[in-house]
């Protein structure tokens, strides 16, 4: 499946130089694990939305990706970013460190709302992974299982939460590539 996505990509013409391929859906539904796939078979610098995004910030991260990450590297320059701090706030309202992405002809976004409106006609190809709302929730909450902190209110409401985003934001309509990790083997459908 990856390989199949990744060869209708490269297909596509780069926009000022770079080919940005995002890989969006909602929060367990699989996007990691398909963006490190195309990461790792295109040689691709790979960009995390993880790095931006917070518990309590769930869309409002935006503007600093934009200005860190997405214009610089389609003005040809290497994305110098600031992440947040993980590692000493759980719930990742505090930044930390800096990361660096040397330009490259292909990068590869993943993460929530990373493929919105604000991204047309600035993402070569675009990918949504889906899955139903359940089965999310069970895969993220395995995912956080043994923490010291309950998460299950937050996992509740981040998926009401994008919900929400990806309806007014129609995402889902503007993917060349929708794939749902709900079946077995999952599925893809091709837009274009």
């Amino acid at each position: 499946m990856a390989e199949d996505i990744l060869a209708k990509a490269m297909a596509r013409p780069a926009i000022d130089g770079v080919r940005v391929i995002g890989v969006d859906g909602g929060a367990g539904s699989g996007k990691s694990t398909l963006a490190g796939q195309l990461a790792e078979l295109s040689g691709a610098g790979l960009v995390e939305i993880d790095d931006f995004v917070s518990w309590d910030d769930f869309a409002g991260w935006w503007p600093r990706f934009d200005e860190q990450v997405l214009t610089p590297l389609l003005a040809g320059q290497d994305a110098h970013f600031q992440v947040r701090d993980w590692a000493n706030d759980w719930r990742g309202g505090s930044l930390g460190g800096w990361k660096t992405l040397p330009w490259q002809p292909v990068v590869v976004i993943e993460g929530v709302t990373c493929t919105r409106l604000a991204t047309e006609g600035r993402l070569a190809y675009g990918v949504f992974v889906d899955a139903p709302a359940d089965l999310r929730l069970a895969r993220g909450l395995a995912r956080d299982h043994g923490q010291d902190h309950d998460v299950r209110e937050l996992w509740e409401r981040w998926l009401a939460e994008e919900s929400d985003f990806f309806a007014a934001d129609r995402t889902w309509d503007r993917a060349d590539a929708v794939v749902n990790t709900g079946s077995d083997p999952a599925s893809v459908t091709y837009r274009v």
